[in-house]
């Protein structure tokens, strides 16, 4: 499964000059924590979170609040000046408030932003969400480059949460309905990776049966692993039936469909 199955259509964004304020309304009200900063044309160049709003203070809840920016608890002694700037020597109890709330997202964000694309994989998407400590990631085209939805750690967690029998039960439907031989065809689900093992009749097949599969909700990775009868696909069309293994490691891609070395 990848980002495009289960991503939202809404940029979640603002553009450099975007004021203090503009970023703390933008983040209520749409319940996130960051947002991507765009450029002109509608390309990531950034993100803001809370952190870069009010770092080491108490952040800005995700819900509703009626916290407002000159409230909120600014860090205390060297932390939270803007990038690139110093505390003076000997500290003080908070930066300068009016300053932070005067900067714009170009002069808050981190840079670059992280992004992925539709086809990036669920399990692909989560481990950067990971790395880069955010709840979401802006989604760009992967041509032009510019933004074109948002996935959120909630979209991903579905995924991952869905228990094993109910994937195996689509996952067969979807082999059923190629009219397969499930006698031929042994499916396994752990930990929203599918495993298809067993014999197929023709080399074309793996790749209905890669697309079939990993349309199911809850696939996060699909392994193929199988022989077939005769190697449709081949250039060498002697007529020779071949008997050999092919395997497909869960890209989702059209690759699923070639014959890989094995290990």
């Amino acid at each position: 499964m990848r980002v495009k199955d289960v991503m939202g259509r809404v940029a979640i964004a603002v553009q450099r000059d975007a004021t203090f304020a503009e970023l703390v309304a933008t983040m209520r009200r749409f319940k996130v924590d960051a947002v991507a900063v765009v450029n002109a044309d509608g390309r990531p160049v950034g993100t803001v979170s809370e952190d870069d709003l009010l770092p080491g203070g108490t952040g800005l809840p995700s819900g509703d609040t009626d916290l407002s920016p000159g409230e909120a608890d600014l860090p205390r002694g060297g932390e939270g000046f803007p990038r690139g700037e110093e505390a003076p020597a000997g500290g003080g109890r908070h930066p300068d408030r009016r300053r932070i709330m005067e900067m714009t997202a170009e002069e808050l964000m981190a840079s670059p932003a992280p992004t992925v694309v539709g086809e990036t994989s669920i399990r692909e998407a989560a481990l950067l969400m990971h790395v880069n400590g955010v709840r979401q990631l802006p989604v760009i085209d992967a041509v032009s480059g510019r933004i074109a939805g948002t996935v959120h750690q909630a979209d991903l967690l579905r995924i991952f949460a869905r228990r094993a029998p109910e994937v195996l039960a689509d996952v067969a439907a979807a082999v059923a309905r190629l009219r397969l031989d499930p006698r031929t065809l042994t499916i396994s689900v752990d930990a929203g990776v599918v495993r298809i093992q067993g014999r197929l009749a023709r080399r074309s097949q793996i790749a209905r049966l890669a697309e079939a599969a990993q349309q199911a909700d809850g696939v996060v990775d699909l392994r193929i692993d199988v022989t077939y009868d005769h190697d449709d696909l081949a250039d060498d069309l002697t007529g020779e039936p071949a008997d050999r293994p092919a395997e497909a490691a869960g890209t989702g891609r059209a690759t699923l469909a070639r014959t890989a070395p094995e290990d």
